[in-house]
């Protein structure tokens, strides 16, 4: 689901906003540019437009509604995977990917996105990783072993999320604090 917000929401505020609209009554009438855009069946609710798809499909499409949302500055909702993609704040690297074991890519992923992604690590979203392809990655698997390469590969593991998290951030800031606070084989 894609909407409009002044600023960033929690996936908390997203999912009660999505479940909010889903038991109101769809509109009838004309439909929003950005609704034209989107792939898949659209349905319109007041402010708001859903975007249905398979699952089959479902990780294409939903790069694709994320894309044309962030285009538009809209913050898109994935009740799927309960996340939510706001429009900023941003990473200092301009193209970099987050990039998921159960085969979720974003363009651009806003640090609140990178965040919560990091909880979903599991047997079925064995890794998460930030990419600059060409330059360098952070990556994290279950047991919460970090592997960082600019140049040579390089591993550490951590003991909590929370210190991943950090790690992550820091990374997609521009930071490279997490390098020195840990030991790296």
């Amino acid at each position: 689901m894609v909407w409009d917000e002044p600023v960033p929401i929690s996936r908390d505020q997203a999912r009660a906003t999505y479940l909010a609209v889903k038991r109101s009554e769809p509109l009838e009438g004309d439909v929003p540019e950005v609704a034209k855009e989107l792939p898949g069946e659209v349905t319109l609710y007041p402010g708001h437009v859903l975007v249905t798809m398979d699952l089959d499909t479902m990780d294409e499409m939903s790069a694709q509604v994320f894309t044309i949302a962030r285009a538009h500055g809209l913050v898109c909702y994935d009740p799927q995977r309960d996340l939510v993609h706001n429009v900023a704040p941003l990473g200092v690297y301009e193209g970099m990917q987050l990039h998921t074991g159960d085969g979720m890519i974003v363009y651009d992923p806003d640090l609140g996105l990178v965040h919560d992604v990091l909880a979903t690590l599991s047997p079925q979203n064995p890794f998460v990783a930030l990419v600059n392809f060409g330059r360098h990655f952070l990556q994290v698997s279950p047991g919460y072993e970090l592997e960082y390469k600019e140049g040579t590969l390089i591993r550490t593991m951590v003991p909590e999320l929370a210190e991943v998290r950090q790690a992550f951030n820091e990374y997609a800031t521009g930071d490279r604090s997490f390098l020195a606070r840990h030991e790296w084989t």
